[in-house]
């Protein structure tokens, strides 16, 4: 813990009191210096933010002091008390989302997004295997596969995380600490009139696990490629070509650099559909600042169900 001078304000920016501080998956592989951008030290994690406007520049009109807001910081910078942006880049909630929620879903939702409907383009009626289900990306896929209209097969390592996984629309669920998933998934979709196997694989976890259920994917199955949680996943190039499978890569945050009035439509189509209740975050788990050592370690020990916020 450190404190730091208070920025100062420039005309066009809004100071924003934090009242909870995203973190995620990929805030613990940067802080190991484990993920593929490397930051500048002294580096503060935390890529997203809630609060309330508590001071406006002058040239500001569009905000107003106690507005509650979101900030999308992008490589990090949130795990503060305050922040001073531009106050386009604060962003007005609706009130039904907690602080907690609103601080955590951008990330997990506009990835599983990006995914699901722009680099897959599902239909109503697909079926969907998720892999992690119980992490916050997992949830987020489970949650905007079912609001797609899809058959969701959520996988997760235990009775909790498949238990929020169904709160959140998954038709089906299987162990992953008990049982073959490729063999179960396969079953299922056959049950439901996919001989072949599944439409699409999201596969945040990579490692053995995603090398294997690349052969529960049916005739032009997707293997959508978020993450590598448990090491990077060897597929063989013939499971591919057998059954014209597709793989394809989901980097939402690369996109979303180079296309930054893309993903601020994005987002807005998300909040939304959160706002008309089709989408449902989840309530993170809570930290004090001071046990963001703890958070950090739950998180990479994959020990929470859903997602982590610090409260200042």
């Amino acid at each position: 813990m450190r404190e730091l001078p208070s920025p100062p304000l420039e005309a066009h920016q809004v100071r924003v009191a934090a009242t909870a501080c995203g973190l995620s998956f990929v805030d613990g592989l940067v802080v190991q210096g484990l993920y593929q951008l490397k930051p500048q030290l002294p580096y503060i994690p935390g890529m997203e933010v809630v609060g309330r406007v508590s001071e406006v520049g002058s040239d500001v009109t569009t905000h107003a002091l106690g507005d509650r807001v979101l900030v999308n910081l992008g490589f990090g910078g949130g795990c503060v008390d305050e922040v001073v942006v531009g106050a386009k880049r604060a962003r007005r909630l609706p009130g039904h989302l907690t602080d907690g929620q609103a601080a955590t879903f951008v990330q997990s939702y506009l990835t599983s997004w990006f995914a699901l409907r722009q680099r897959a383009a599902l239909a109503p009626g697909q079926s969907l295997l998720v892999l992690g289900a119980g992490s916050g990306v997992g949830l987020a896929a489970v949650d905007i596969g079912h609001a797609m209209g899809l058959r969701v097969i959520a996988a997760a390592s235990t009775p909790e995380k498949l238990a929020m996984a169904t709160s959140r629309g998954a038709e089906a669920t299987i162990d992953t600490s008990q049982h073959d998933v490729k063999t179960v998934a396969k079953e299922i979709a056959a049950s439901w009139g996919h001989p072949t196997g599944v439409d699409a694989l999201y596969d945040p976890i990579g490692g053995e696990l995603g090398t294997a259920c690349l052969r529960a994917l049916g005739e032009d199955g997707q293997y959508l490629v978020i993450g590598f949680v448990a090491g990077i996943p060897h597929l063989p190039a013939n499971q591919i070509l057998l059954r014209n499978r597709r793989v394809i890569g989901v980097d939402w945050g690369g996109w979303a650099l180079h296309h930054p009035a893309q993903d601020a439509a994005m987002l807005d189509e998300v909040l939304d559909a959160i706002g008309r209740g089709e989408l449902r975050p989840v309530e993170p788990t809570g930290y004090r600042f001071d046990q963001v050592v703890q958070a950090f370690t739950d998180l990479a020990s994959r020990r929470v169900v859903g997602k982590v916020a610090l409260i200042p």
